[in-house]
């Protein structure tokens, strides 16, 4: 992890998500990608109640919740329309994203922000996008988890140069490979995005 351009914030070019689903809870890992492509170190930890209203999640250093270091919260309780903030461990703001809810009918997408960028994403892939909202609507199968692997892709809104990558892996367990290719995004809002590719996709 080194300081991006601008200081004060963290720059993680590549990192992975895995994430434990317990009978209560999702529990989330934030790995930092060594050189090689093997794991690294633990960069945060968080954990969701599964039956919890998701307008907040807090990341921690590790699994014994101690430390904060960052988090992310809906900027209004009913309108989730309305975006999430993204917040340093001492509650100050560093980032924001929200969902296009018009142009996620058929492909989902996403705004994102944060120490002098702005970037829009999209899912890859327009055929999964399809076939994960027919999945949806059918009764009962639409409770199982997605058996589809999907990937977004964030690029800068002004100029089109690619800011940040998240390819979901073919796991027992969800697990997330993260690229980020613009050094102003910080680790914390990019972390923050991806646990909200899992864990806010339906809303």
């Amino acid at each position: 992890m080194t300081e991006s351009p601008g200081g004060g914030s963290m720059y993680v070019p590549a990192f992975s998500m895995k994430q434990r689903i317990t009978l209560m809870a999702n529990k989330y890992e934030l790995i930092a990608t060594n050189p090689d492509g093997s794991d690294g170190q633990l960069l945060a930890f968080a954990q969701q109640k599964r039956m919890a209203f998701k307008e907040e999640v807090t990341f921690y250093t590790d699994d014994a919740k101690t430390q904060v270091v960052f988090s992310f919260k809906a900027r209004k309780r009913i309108d989730l329309g309305a975006g999430y903030d993204v917040f340093d461990a001492a509650g100050q703001p560093i980032g924001w994203f929200k969902k296009e809810f018009g142009k996620s009918l058929l492909r989902s997408s996403w705004l994102l922000s944060g120490n002098g960028l702005d970037a829009a994403g999209t899912e890859r892939s327009a055929g999964i996008a399809i076939l994960r909202r027919v999945w949806d609507f059918v009764p009962f199968i639409g409770e199982i988890p997605l058996p589809f692997i999907f990937h977004f892709d964030f690029t800068d809104r002004a100029d089109g140069r690619p800011i940040l990558s998240v390819e979901r892996k073919m796991s027992i367990r969800d697990r997330y490979r993260v690229s980020v290719q613009d050094q102003r995004l910080d680790f914390r809002v990019a972390a923050a995005m991806t646990v909200a590719l899992d864990a806010l996709q339906s809303r």
